[in-house]
């Protein structure tokens, strides 16, 4: 990160977000594989404009959904959208509900129907965390909440050593505390 004297921690803030998002993916996978958990994988977006978002989104899942055929989200999630999207050529379908999670997103293929439901990071969380909301969603085999997820809890290996039946160091509190 670039450091400037007088720069104001808000401004520090977006220069090291800015930064970390020409060099860090903003979208993790979970392996192909049947699927474990509550979500595919995570998505950090760079605002809370939706269909400013979703171009970039779609054209890396389109690959491995073989098209996309609709997104759903929950409505109060998000500020209103149109009901479609040109994407690809076509038209993909927006459809907002109540029901669904606030803090993801399903995108819906074009050929088999198949889904894959993200987690949504929100764009203004801190960058370090992020990375590591990512790195958990798309882990093999997590199968937290989004709840949890969205709490930040936990990393990759964390939940490699709970799976293993290591709880990790024991910390003990200083004499005197």
């Amino acid at each position: 990160m670039k450091s400037v004297p007088h720069m104001t921690t808000a401004a520090r803030f977006a220069l090291a977000a800015d930064e970390r998002s020409h060099h860090s993916p903003r979208l993790r996978l979970k392996p192909k594989a049947p699927t474990t958990g509550y979500v595919d994988g995570a998505w950090w977006p760079t605002s809370r404009d939706l269909t400013a978002e979703l171009p970039s989104l779609l054209a890396v899942l389109a690959v491995r959904l073989e098209g996309i055929e609709r997104v759903t989200f929950n409505l109060s999630a998000w500020p209103p959208t149109g009901r479609r999207m040109a994407f690809g050529g076509g038209d993909v379908r927006l459809e907002d509900f109540r029901a669904q999670h606030s803090g993801t997103v399903t995108v819906i293929g074009a050929w088999d129907r198949h889904r894959v439901t993200l987690l949504v990071v929100p764009p203004e969380t801190d960058p370090d965390l992020a990375q590591r909301m990512l790195m958990t969603a798309a882990h093999r085999g997590n199968k937290d909440s989004v709840e949890t997820l969205l709490a930040g809890s936990g990393t990759p290996a964390e939940q490699d050593r709970a799976a293993a039946g290591d709880r990790g160091p024991v910390l003990a509190a200083p004499v005197g505390a």
